[in-house]
């Protein structure tokens, strides 16, 4: 299978993602990395953006798509069987919930969504259930929309923070692929 896997700016979760993705590698999975410019550039206390690029790469052995204009060609090409955003913040499930195309992280969706394939929404938000519930909601109901089960992080210290289960993204790219929502009762 053949997956897009984009991450956006939830730095503190990009361990789990590099995590992830090495085992979809192991796996036998093709997986071709996507970053939104933010992810792809911005140094934190999480690490440094060219480490991380670098690891990424490695693991992959393929360079990451990290501009809008390299983004573009992924639906025209029909490059992925399922493309994965995990960790997808607020921010950039806002702008899919609204139509908004100006990251890679966006045009990547956009461009792949268009063939009517399926994309996978691994959230990570620290106002998951606050300003952003709304813009989750709407695209939790959107056709072709997959997502990770997520639940609350920590509950007394940020009450609306929720983070995806990592260990749920390759099942739910399995179920995806096939039109099918997971059901974490069926693991």
């Amino acid at each position: 299978m053949k997956i897009g896997y984009c991450l956006t700016g939830s730095f503190c979760t990009f361990e789990k993602s590099i995590q992830t993705i090495n085992d979809l590698v192991i796996k036998g999975y093709d997986v071709t990395p996507i970053m939104s410019e933010n992810a792809y550039n911005t140094d934190t206390r999480f690490g440094k953006a060219g480490e991380i690029v670098k690891t990424i790469e490695e693991i992959t052995g393929k360079s990451i798509i990290h501009t809008i204009t390299d983004a573009e060609p992924i639906g025209p090409k029909k490059m992925f069987d399922v493309l994965a955003v995990a960790p997808c913040t607020s921010n950039t499930i806002a702008k899919l919930a609204w139509g908004i195309t100006d990251t890679a992280a966006t045009m990547a969706v956009k461009s792949h969504i268009r063939n009517s394939k399926p994309v996978v929404i691994g959230v990570s938000t620290n106002d998951a259930l606050g300003a952003s519930a709304k813009n989750i909601g709407m695209l939790m109901n959107y056709k072709n929309y997959y997502f990770v089960p997520f639940s609350m992080d920590d509950c007394d210290k940020k009450p609306k923070s929720m983070v995806c289960d990592f260990s749920q993204i390759e099942n739910t790219i399995r179920l995806a692929a096939e039109g099918k929502e997971i059901n974490k009762k069926i693991f």
